[in-house]
């Protein structure tokens, strides 16, 4: 045998073996890809399940997400209700003044004591004037109270048995009852004296 005839022989052998090859990897391939096929549909629910989990828990994720943004979010500073009622006009108003002049007053006092360490001729004016101002300061803080006491008496504020401002709408109630009374039994008169005069005549 030649070189020809072995490559020829050689050549017709490799094909019987790819055929035989290619016939056994197409036997082969049947019966994996229904494998695959019956895995992909015992597989399939599972997937559908953990689907509808991810559906349900999105919501819930993201309401954990919000509440940790919220956690991690801190502000500046948190605003706080008022503990009390802001001050009315006229009582606010006596207060300010009556901080005013408690401060000047102190400004003056320091003043005074620094002059009269330093014996400056100042420290005579300045103790006078910090005697007088010390006077009008205790005014003014008597001002506001007498002020805060005058407002709530007329607005009727103070919730107590003896408030003023009860008194006042009490006796204001009873007046009107009785005006309305006197108009009532005035106009009962009135319509009596009409209808005996139109009997007698």
């Amino acid at each position: 045998m030649g070189t020809a005839e072995r490559r020829r022989a050689s050549g017709s052998g490799g094909a019987r073996v790819r055929g035989r090859r290619e016939t056994g990897a197409a036997d082969h391939a049947i019966p994996v890809a229904e494998a695959a096929a019956r895995v992909n549909r015992e597989v399939a629910p599972v997937h559908e399940g953990i689907a509808r989990v991810h559906r349900k828990d999105a919501p819930a994720s993201e309401a954990g997400r919000a509440a940790r943004a919220r956690q991690q979010y801190r502000p500046l500073w948190v605003e706080e209700p008022a503990r009390r009622r802001r001050l009315p006009d006229p009582v606010r108003t006596a207060a300010v003044r009556a901080v005013l002049i408690i401060a000047l007053t102190l400004m003056q006092a320091m003043v005074a004591f620094l002059c009269a360490m330093a014996g400056s001729w100042l420290a005579f004016p300045m103790v006078i004037s910090s005697v007088v101002s010390t006077i009008v300061a205790t005014w003014a803080v008597l001002d506001v109270w007498v002020t805060r006491q005058v407002w709530n008496q007329r607005n009727g504020v103070v919730s107590m048995p003896s408030s003023t401002a009860r008194a006042l709408r009490r006796e204001r109630r009873r007046a009107r009852r009785q005006t309305r009374a006197a108009e009532r039994a005035q106009g009962r008169i009135r319509r009596r004296s009409g209808a005996g005069q139109l009997s007698h005549s």
